[in-house]
């Protein structure tokens, strides 16, 4: 399937948008969803962005049956390690369910990859849902590991009334 991936634009957000519905509907917890389009627009294409974005799209021939040609993407941003220096975090990869099997998961991964490599970065991190086999075994097979399993790593968080406790002097 014909298919080309570029940088993600401020004109990109609705689609954008859309998609992070899709992907949070796949993961059964589209409720958690609380960013809209007017933040996405803010958040990664002002002076200082916070996250960087790359998209996937189709020609018109292959459009979806709503008209879409943008049928994946993926959200980044840098982070640091204080071992390794430099890291890319990846907080989203999405590829349509209709386009998946066709190379575009693996080709907007390595495109993070590639900018992750070119700022010098060391390590590309991410998450997976534990559920998701289908995704798991598709990371190992591009020769990712698993932290928590090999280093016992656990992902922490910090929200909401905890968050603005811990803020407080």
């Amino acid at each position: 399937m014909e298919f080309s991936i570029r940088a993600a634009n401020l004109e990109d957000c609705k689609d954008i948008a859309r998609m992070i519905l899709e992907l949070a509907e796949y993961e059964k917890v589209s409720e958690h969803v609380k960013v809209t389009q007017k933040d996405l627009e803010q958040d990664g294409f002002s002076k200082n962005p916070f996250f960087h974005g790359i998209l996937a799209e189709v020609p018109e021939q292959h459009c979806t049956k709503d008209g879409h040609m943008k049928i994946g993407y993926a959200l980044y941003f840098y982070s640091y390690s204080s071992w390794k220096g430099r890291c890319v975090y990846m907080e989203d990869l999405y590829v349509m369910p209709d386009f998946r099997g066709h190379g575009i998961g693996k080709a907007l991964m390595s495109k993070v990859a590639q900018l992750g490599m070119a700022a010098g970065c060391t390590q590309l991190n991410f998450t997976v849902l534990d559920w998701n086999k289908a995704s798991l075994d598709f990371y190992l097979g591009q020769g990712c590991f698993d932290v928590t399993a090999d280093l016992g790593y656990h992902c922490m968080r910090c929200e909401g009334a905890a968050l603005e406790r811990l803020a407080q002097p």
